[in-house]
């Protein structure tokens, strides 16, 4: 009855793991995210197999995520070392940038990381992410400048910082 599901999680689950990620900046929550949508959407996988999984699938995730209830049961994070800085154009300094980065876009509020992932990962308009989040195109513009602006707010101290060392 649901080999079709089967056949669509084997060819596309990747591709769901990889899209929560982005949602959540944590692998293992993003697991469980797909998890909990794949089991609601297997049982209606006959209406959603008729139209577009995909569409379907990533929307599920967004609205999740964004009202998921359960956090982490610990708040604690590995922070970075002061004073350490790797050699410019090392390997070792351009995954602190992107440590860096995913710390930063783990600060903001998950309608802004939501609408940033779907801006700027799945290149959604702002139509389209209205859609996806139930609400106006202008709630999205407003998601999308509060989180680029505290996301530049934060790297202005941190460059700042990174000069004078």
């Amino acid at each position: 009855m649901h080999s079709g599901f089967e056949e669509y999680v084997r060819a596309r689950g990747d591709a769901l793991r990889r899209f929560a990620y982005l949602l959540c900046g944590d692998r293992h929550l993003g697991e469980d995210l797909v998890q909990e949508v794949l089991v609601k959407a297997y049982r209606r996988w006959s209406r959603i197999e008729a139209d577009q999984p995909d569409r379907y699938l990533r929307t599920a995730l967004v609205r999740s995520h964004v009202s998921w209830l359960r956090r982490r049961s610990s708040g604690e994070r590995p922070g970075a070392v002061a004073g350490e800085r790797a050699a410019a154009g090392d390997f070792a300094d351009q995954q602190a940038v992107r440590d860096d980065l995913w710390a930063r876009l783990g600060l903001l509020t998950r309608a802004q990381r939501a609408v940033l992932v779907l801006r700027y990962y799945e290149d959604l308009d702002d139509r389209q992410i209205a859609g996806v989040l139930r609400c106006a195109p202008s709630t999205v513009r407003v998601h999308a400048a509060r989180g680029l602006s505290r996301l530049r707010a934060d790297l202005i101290p941190s460059m700042t910082e990174g000069a004078s060392s």
